[in-house]
């Protein structure tokens, strides 16, 4: 684990009621397009913050696979469902963004809350959500703006600029559908790969 990574043992801020304050699911969701039917990957999806809200969009014909290379996030979601939460189709595997384990053009979206700035390597990352997306399917970075000092979020240095985020995916070829501020803290960025693929 890198010293960027946001650690399990941390994972109760996750579910702090004060973050439902300054970055409200729904408003993160209205920007994603999201319709029943779907299935999305939640990448670094920790203990369910958007997944949950997320499966509830997609419905029961829908599905919202969860990806977190830390176990103990994976075994606190497997617990929130299991309570409250049983009617949702939403899976959970270990992996990462490079290595989701996710089967090859099997996504509507791949979506990655606050965990670029924890990243390395983002081409092999982008590679990667390449490869799960289906044709036309798109890509959703949201993550910590690097003109509003902490706390909440890392540290400043440890943040990644939106415009930079932008200029990667250009240089990789993805094309820029939307970029916004959103909630107090945080922008978005959707794109896609810019080669399309065939119809599964």
């Amino acid at each position: 684990m890198i010293e960027r990574t946001f650690p399990s043992d941390n994972a109760h801020k996750l579910d702090d009621p004060e973050r439902l304050l300054w970055l409200p699911p729904a408003d993160v969701l209205n920007h994603l397009a999201i319709r029943p039917g779907m299935t999305v990957a939640d990448i670094g999806a920790g203990t369910g913050f958007f997944a949950i809200p997320i499966a509830e969009q997609v419905g029961p014909t829908g599905t919202v696979h969860t990806v977190d290379f830390q176990r103990k996030m994976l075994d606190m979601l497997s617990r929130k469902l299991s309570q409250h939460q049983s009617h949702l189709k939403i899976t959970l595997s270990e992996g990462d963004a490079s290595h989701t384990g996710l089967l090859e053009a099997s996504c509507d979206l791949v979506f990655m809350a606050n965990l670029w700035h924890e990243l390395d390597h983002h081409d092999f990352v982008l590679q990667e959500a390449s490869r799960v997306l289906r044709r036309n399917g798109r890509l959703a970075i949201l993550d910590w703006r690097h003109d509003c000092l902490p706390p909440p979020g890392p540290p400043s240095n440890h943040r990644t600029a939106l415009q930079d985020v932008i200029a990667l995916l250009k240089e990789e070829a993805w094309s820029i559908h939307y970029s916004t501020h959103v909630g107090k803290y945080s922008y978005l960025v959707i794109g896609s790969p810019a080669l399309t693929k065939p119809d599964a």
